[in-house]
């Protein structure tokens, strides 16, 4: 059965304009409709810089009625209208007094997709927030419908007088240009490793349900990066991303295993309770394996992962940075995979602290871990430092 394709790309025209939208779609027709869909045949429908809400919702409509698979790649920004403070899409004509009457309800976006078959709809999204959408997003997810796969990402407010680029989405359309799609899972992360460390403050999009905020179940601002070894990543791959042997150095193996017990907590939203228990077994792990055992570590891991969770980047940075510390102390090189990947959780998590004090203390350990483990990615170090400078000047 064929697949349909919708491309929308669509920022404001003049000085409201944070993104340069409509620059991926030319990258985006040049990749075969198939491959853009994942079918043997697709139909492909492009809009560039609409001018009407109305005019848009007729073309989703006419997608979203189509039998077989519906991708649909969306590039822009997102703005909140003044009375209700929703999230729209920026179309050419809005402003940000004008935002309820001349953008794109993102909620229609939900609704027009409601009724597809479970598992049938895809949306790849690079969406820049202006700075009071990037507040908003803080506490309030972006609802993409529970039945879609949602990939991409969010990025913050580019620097004043700067438009920013669709990056990731042209990473995307330019891995699908050879030819193959990957999983996109796979296409998700590829094109995450592409965008490097200007991603790091950006809230990711990965899964299928609501975006935007640290909630089991939903999206979690993750980092642009893949581990090397496998570990918790979701309030359920608390348990299920464990190998064997970190079973057994956790003390985990067996009836009662207390990472299911740390999960049920984390679902139901009692985060003081999730890191109370898996406090009790790093300290116990401590005290019969040393502070710089795997057994504890491991632990200790959890806790950051713990943190992002209750959405408290801080504590979760720091808690990434104390894991890295403790490994390279314990003789791991700065290379050793497990201490980048602490250091880059440290170095994602960071984007996400809003306090400037906290921001300026944690980012000059970052730094300093970072001049010994540079990472994988270029620049790395370059941006902390970039970042630094900028909240020094907030006083």
């Amino acid at each position: 059965m064929p697949g349909t394709v919708l491309l929308l790309a669509a920022s404001p025209a003049g000085k409201g304009c944070l993104v340069d939208a409509a620059s991926v779609l030319p990258v985006l027709a040049a990749v075969p409709p198939g491959v853009l869909s994942g079918t043997e045949t697709a139909n492909v429908v492009e809009l560039a810089d609409p001018l009407e809400p109305q005019a848009v919702l007729t073309r989703l409509r006419a997608a979203a009625a189509a039998p077989g698979p519906l991708t649909v790649f969306v590039a822009g920004q997102l703005q909140l209208d003044r009375r209700q403070r929703l999230p729209h899409l920026a179309l050419a004509r809005t402003t940000p007094s004008t935002v309820r009457y001349t953008a794109l309800p993102w909620h229609w976006i939900r609704e027009e997709l409601r009724l597809r078959a479970a598992g049938s709809t895809t949306l790849v999204l690079d969406l820049h927030a202006d700075h009071e959408t990037w507040e908003w997003l803080r506490a309030n997810p972006l609802d993409c419908g529970r039945n879609n796969a949602v990939y991409g990402r969010i990025a913050p407010p580019p620097s004043r007088r700067t438009v920013a680029v669709p990056t990731y989405m042209k990473a995307v359309a330019t891995i699908l240009r050879s030819g193959h799609r990957p999983e996109l899972a796979e296409l998700h992360q590829q094109a995450l490793a592409r965008v490097g460390v200007d991603g790091y403050a950006d809230l990711v999009l990965a899964a299928a349900g609501v975006a935007g905020a640290a909630v089991p179940g939903g999206f979690a601002p993750g980092p642009p990066y893949r581990p090397e070894r496998p570990r918790p990543q979701t309030p359920d791959g608390l348990m299920d991303g464990l190998t064997d042997a970190d079973r057994r150095h956790s003390g985990a193996a067996g009836e009662g295993d207390p990472h299911s017990a740390i999960s049920v907590a984390v679902r139901s939203g009692r985060h003081p309770d999730a890191d109370a228990l898996a406090a009790h077994h790093e300290q116990a792990a401590v005290q019969a394996h040393g502070p710089g055992s795997e057994q504890a570590l491991h632990w200790a891991e959890v806790r950051a992962d713990l943190a992002m969770f209750a959405g408290d980047p801080s504590r979760s940075c720091r808690t990434w940075l104390g894991v890295a510390v403790a490994r390279l102390s314990a003789g791991q090189g700065p290379d050793t995979a497990a201490v980048e990947a602490a250091v880059d959780r440290a170095h994602h998590q960071w984007g996400q602290v809003r306090d400037a004090t906290a921001a300026r203390e944690l980012g000059a350990s970052l730094a300093d871990l970072r001049a010994r483990v540079p990472g994988r990615r270029q620049g790395a170090l370059d941006h902390v430092q970039r970042q630094l400078r900028q909240l020094q000047t907030q006083g």
